[in-house]
């Protein structure tokens, strides 16, 4: 059952994060990094408890985490640059 939750936190989070870009939001970040921090905890507990090759598991994560701050990362970035043209 958790490996069912860990797939739905993690694809969830990809996706809002694609969102996320869209339509930046600062409390928007806020959810996105709970859905981020949820997908960590989750996989880490699947290791624990599955005894799960750790390199492979590291690196699955590491691409998790790449696709996902790709999505963040510009959207932080385009919410910062309207707040400034906001103040000009």
């Amino acid at each position: 059952m958790l490996i069912i939750t860990h797939i739905v936190i993690a694809l969830s989070s990809i996706v809002y994060s694609a969102m996320l870009y869209l339509k930046p939001l600062k409390f928007k970040f806020y959810i996105a990094y709970l859905l981020v921090g949820l997908t960590l905890v989750t996989g880490t507990v699947l290791v624990i408890q599955t005894h799960s090759s750790l390199t492979h598991s590291c690196f699955a994560g590491l691409i998790y985490l790449a696709v996902v701050l790709a999505g963040i990362v510009p959207a932080h970035y385009k919410l910062s640059s309207a707040k400034s043209k906001i103040k000009k």
